[in-house]
């Protein structure tokens, strides 16, 4: 998987270190997330709070260098857990939950890094902001609530061209002054590199097919 990430970002003159592998764990067996530890991997993307507080507490506990990132939606009413518990999160996309958010950063010493999802494809079915509303509720997270945005993130639409979607957001960030870019999963993570990602998240291509 490195050395793929890596092939990606020397065709456009990157340098493979820049990339952030994000194993995404969700519904993987202990057995492969274990292994892929012991292997020396300490970056985990998981879709929902209460799941990756049942599998990463006892883990954070031995291996104090996790970084784990939420990468589903975050209902409101998770917003606490979350907060004390992820180092990132990458899901932010409305003003309610920026509230949310705003509320238990003052209640809480934990301040995990932040990231817009953008809905690329403005797909109804998916959670992000859409690319016209982005400029604007970039610059209301920074103005309204004080919130320092690390990156943007964003799923494109499976049936379409991934390269699209990727340039759209990159070009986003980039009249924004946003620096990171979480984009690219198992099918797509190559052309995710070679458009600037500065993270991708994969979950199949890394552990195999998922757990039942």
């Amino acid at each position: 998987m490195r050395h793929k990430i890596a092939r990606a970002a020397r065709s456009v003159a990157r340098a493979p270190d820049d990339v952030t592998l994000v194993a995404v764990s969700k519904r993987q067996s202990d057995e492969r997330v274990d292994a892929l530890i012991a292997a020396g991997h300490s970056v985990f993307g998981e879709n929902r709070v209460q799941e990756a507080q049942e599998r990463w507490t006892r883990r954070r506990e031995a291996h104090g260098d996790l970084e784990l990132r939420l990468v589903g939606p975050l209902q409101s009413n998770k917003v606490k857990d979350a907060v004390g518990f992820f180092d990132v999160i990458e899901t932010l996309d409305r003003e309610k939950l920026a509230r949310a958010l705003a509320d238990s950063f003052e209640k809480s010493v934990a301040r995990p890094r932040l990231y817009v999802q953008v809905n690329t494809g403005e797909e109804p079915q998916k959670a992000g902001v859409a690319p016209l509303e982005a400029d604007a509720f970039i610059a209301s997270m920074r103005k309204d609530f004080d919130f320092e945005i690390e990156g943007l993130m964003c799923i494109p639409p499976v049936e379409e061209e991934p390269a699209l979607h990727f340039a759209l957001l990159a070009d986003i960030a980039e009249r924004n002054g946003v620096a990171k870019l979480s984009m690219g999963m198992s099918a797509d993570f190559e052309t995710a590199v070679q458009f600037g990602a500065t993270s991708v998240r994969v979950g199949s291509a890394l552990f195999g097919d998922r757990g039942v």
